[in-house]
């Protein structure tokens, strides 16, 4: 099955989803994190860098729970973020 190349929209939204994540984590070592959702360093290192843009759902869900951010916060900072407002998430 042949997938549908993203769209530029759809990298830069996959790009500050990534910064947000790096923010959410803080201090916190990115292998940390990682194994605390449950997903590879690896996998969090290119959702963070923009290389893997549109993760699955329950990555996504699992990362969050891990950083204690919720997805209807990451989603608001996303769009937020979109709109070139400045963006800060509370976790």
């Amino acid at each position: 099955m042949v997938r549908t190349a993203l769209t530029p929209e759809e990298r830069q939204r996959g790009e500050r989803f990534g910064a947000l994540l790096r923010q959410a984590r803080g201090d916190r070592s990115m292998v940390e994190v990682a194994a605390a959702a449950g997903v590879s360093a690896e996998t969090l290192r290119k959702i963070e860098t923009g290389r893997a843009p549109t993760p699955a759902f329950f990555t996504v869900a699992a990362l969050a729970a891990a950083l204690e951010v919720s997805l209807d916060e990451l989603v608001a900072a996303c769009a937020r973020d979109a709109e070139g407002a400045e963006t800060a998430l509370s976790a």
